[in-house]
């Protein structure tokens, strides 16, 4: 059987959606107040398994999976275009389980427990019969889950030896999350049309492209409105207005995007998204100094 090029490989591996989990695992490194020195070995590995490893799994995952929405949606794909030839998509996104699985155990029970968790949604996420990702809620809730919250209280979790994070740490990391299932929801208005024809029950789908739009703005304000509310609770007034100005520019650019979510969802994921991560790193520093003050 012929064998992939290395660039199709890549290219199933999505390196661009690498990004999302390694930055919450670097938040949740910055959360947890414990001095990153002498322990870079963890954090690397931590950064290699949130982004080429598991992330990476989940993209070829994926893929495998929908090969046949890609066909309609993306046929330059390599799977559909048949630059990733016979069951070869299938082949790598086992085994590259597997090598997550072997790095995850460097990591200790709680890296190894939350890559397993994490692999798990992955899985669940396009494969039958669950296959989470036929319903927007679920599937958009599992991708939110896994990229940032679960990423986040990783890091925070190795970098203190296996311990539980923190309340406050846990809480970030879960808001962030619920505000990433309104980030997935932007990357389903390009699909629509393969999605309806095979049956993907997208939010954009299911509600309607408008609708749709509006609940994935409301999701990400929603969460950012109450991390600035936990930030003042805690103390923190300077780093909570941050995120505030930061969430106020996402809805400018809300306004625009909610003009004609379908043609401009990318701008949006390019332009309104980094803001709202980087609300997440001045909250994981505003943490920090609390962690470290509490150790």
């Amino acid at each position: 059987m012929t064998r992939p090029a290395l660039s199709a490989v890549i290219e199933l591996f999505k390196p661009i959606t690498w990004f999302p989990p390694m930055w919450a695992f670097g938040c949740g490194v910055i959360a947890s107040g414990v001095p990153v020195a002498g322990r870079w070995p963890v954090i690397i590995v931590g950064v290699l398994l949130a982004g080429p490893l598991v992330c990476a799994t989940s993209q070829a995952v994926n893929d495998w999976f929908d090969r046949h929405v890609d066909a309609i949606n993306e046929p330059q794909r390599p799977i559909p275009s048949g630059r990733m030839p016979g069951r070869w998509g299938l082949g790598l996104a086992i085994g590259w389980t597997g090598v997550s699985l072997a790095v995850a155990s460097l990591l200790g029970p709680w890296g190894f427990g939350a890559a397993v968790v994490g692999l798990l949604l992955a899985w669940a996420y396009s494969a039958p019969p669950l296959r989470l990702k036929e319903n927007g809620w679920w599937g958009n809730a599992a991708c939110g889950v896994c990229y940032e919250g679960l990423a986040w209280a990783t890091g925070a979790a190795v970098m203190a030896g296996g311990s539980m994070p923190s309340g406050r740490s846990l809480l970030l990391a879960a808001l962030y999350s619920g505000g990433a299932h309104g980030i997935m929801t932007l990357n389903d208005f390009k699909s629509v049309e393969g999605d309806r024809r095979l049956g993907v029950g997208s939010l954009p789908v299911r509600l309607g492209v408008q609708p749709a739009a509006r609940v994935a703005c409301w999701i990400m304000g929603l969460a950012q409105l109450l991390v600035v509310l936990a930030l003042v609770s805690w103390g923190r007034p300077v780093p909570a207005l941050v995120v505030g100005l930061l969430l106020m520019l996402q809805l400018l650019m809300m306004d625009r995007f909610l003009d004609s979510p379908s043609e401009r969802a990318t701008w949006y994921s390019g332009f309104g998204v980094p803001l709202f991560v980087a609300g997440m790193m001045v909250s994981a520093f505003a943490l920090r100094s609390l962690e470290a003050g509490h150790a």
